[in-house]
């Protein structure tokens, strides 16, 4: 009888996963991504560019937005997964199970988005540019559900087309009308279009695809549906916990400063975060993650290794990464947006701290996961969001700009030191011996940094400063190698 052996070569790992076209729906998908992620930026920077009033309001409507996709999400795409999966499984029914629910949630999600608007006393003005961008934000969630059917047969090639023809109208539309001079809400309407295409291409390509012969329900089914979504209320409240005390601070400037105030916060805030989601979702989310859980559960002494060796890899990288968008803000923030984003060049210098606090927060959140430990890391959340409204509401009415970035730093330190605390207590993840030439390499940069910085030449004295930690990686890169080369 056939069986999969159960120790597998490197080269056998490669060739199963070009049997399953791993490589190439990844990159399908990926393209999809990077085009809309491309067009995105394009749009938020010629917006910054043609006037800082108006791309603060946008930041705030995106920022509310955020919360009604996630609300609308509401962690129901893994279940669907496997639902859609099973044999025997009428596809119709099950969709028309998790759209009714997501309808609903996005239905009360906006319709919160409309109370708190009315409640902040918004400018008509913004109050449509928010209702409208978090109502074609919003549409993304029930495209989704269509999108996984797809998925699950295996065409994430088709998803991408979408995707990308979804974009490219949607975007198209809004910097044609951002260039035009048109009105914002007016300009807003981009993100109805994109997504309206995505959920008509989705639904049509579920259909062709599929054996999804159209939106029926069944009550039993939706029960079934409706107690698998409370079984992942935890982590949709993990997840809201976390968004609003990273958008609080954005609400509290708005009603303090106004949207001028919140457009100089965002343009740092958008490339400092950037970094930490490209690492949290590409990286822990997708790679790390599923690993961790399965060795949690059959090699608990290699998961110790993996997450102190995770630790001191994501510490030695944001390092270098904080010292160049802390010494070349200036430079970064006025090529990107402009020299009117003076105010975002001192801020970036604070915010870039928030980095360190993220990546190893985001490890320490996911090994958390791993262990099953959700309600510790959702009180540790909820803390973490009573802190940052304290913080809000102390700092930012004495100085707007300043206490906003200090509401921020404070609290992603104590959520990171909370969360990282627990992990070193039970599973040991800090190894000061493993940690300490990364302590030699930044006191080397530092005085590198100093002492040619009395040349007077800023890129040779920031250039140095990088050298150690490339030494540094190139070691850790040759003791990898050596730990490779001995398995057997």
């Amino acid at each position: 009888m056939a069986h999969t052996p159960k120790n597998t070569s490197p080269s056998e790992k490669k060739d199963a996963a070009y049997s399953h076209g791993i490589l190439a729906k990844f990159l399908h998908l990926a393209g999809a991504q990077w085009l809309r992620d491309g067009l995105h930026t394009v749009f938020l920077i010629y917006l910054a560019r043609q006037s800082t009033s108006d791309y603060g309001e946008f930041m705030v409507a995106f920022g509310l937005a955020s919360i009604i996709l996630f609300l609308g999400e509401f962690g129901l795409n893994q279940p669907l997964v496997a639902s859609l999966s099973k044999k025997f499984t009428h596809k119709g029914d099950i969709l028309a199970q998790y759209t009714l629910l997501k309808g609903g949630i996005l239905t009360a999600g906006w319709l919160g988005v409309l109370i708190f608007v009315l409640w902040q006393d918004y400018t008509p003005g913004l109050t449509n540019l928010v209702l409208v961008i978090s109502a074609g934000v919003g549409l993304e969630a029930l495209a989704s559900s269509f999108f996984v059917a797809i998925r699950v047969e295996g065409r994430q090639d088709l998803e991408a087309r979408i995707r990308a023809v979804a974009a490219l109208l949607g975007y198209g539309w809004g910097l044609s009308l951002l260039i035009a001079g048109a009105a914002p809400h007016w300009i807003a309407l981009f993100k109805l279009i994109e997504n309206g295409v995505n959920l008509a291409g989705g639904i049509w390509m579920a259909l062709a695809k599929t054996d999804f012969e159209g939106l029926t329900l069944k009550r039993k089914s939706l029960a079934r549906t409706w107690a698998t979504a409370k079984n992942g209320a935890i982590f949709v409240l993990m997840a809201l916990a976390a968004i609003l005390y990273n958008k609080a601070n954005v609400y509290f400037l708005q009603g303090q400063a106004g949207p001028t105030k919140v457009a100089q916060y965002s343009a740092t805030w958008e490339l400092v975060d950037g970094m930490a989601i490209l690492v949290s979702n590409l990286l822990l989310r997708s790679v790390l993650y599923p690993l961790f859980v399965r060795l949690w559960k059959n090699d608990r002494q290699e998961f110790g290794r993996l997450a102190s060796d995770c630790l001191r890899w994501l510490i030695g990288i944001s390092l270098p990464v904080m010292f160049v968008l802390y010494v070349e803000s200036d430079r970064i923030i006025g090529a990107i947006y402009g020299g009117a984003y003076h105010e975002a060049m001192w801020m970036q210098k604070y915010l870039v701290f928030t980095i360190i606090c993220a990546f190893v927060h985001n490890l320490a959140a996911y090994l958390m996961m791993s262990q099953g430990r959700e309600r510790l890391l959702l009180f540790i959340y909820v803390a973490g969001l009573a802190v940052n409204l304290v913080l809000c509401a102390t700092l930012i009415p004495a100085d707007p700009l300043l206490g906003a970035c200090l509401a921020m730093l404070v609290t992603k330190a104590a959520v990171a030191l909370a969360s990282t605390a627990y992990c070193h207590f039970s599973m040991h993840i800090i190894n000061l011996r493993a940690l300490a030439p990364i302590g030699l390499a930044l006191a080397a940069g530092c005085g590198l940094y100093l002492l040619l910085g009395l040349t007077g030449v800023r890129e040779l004295a920031e250039a140095a400063a990088l050298i150690p930690f490339v030494f540094l990686v190139r070691k850790w890169r040759a003791e990898i190698k050596a730990r490779q080369a001995a398995v057997p």
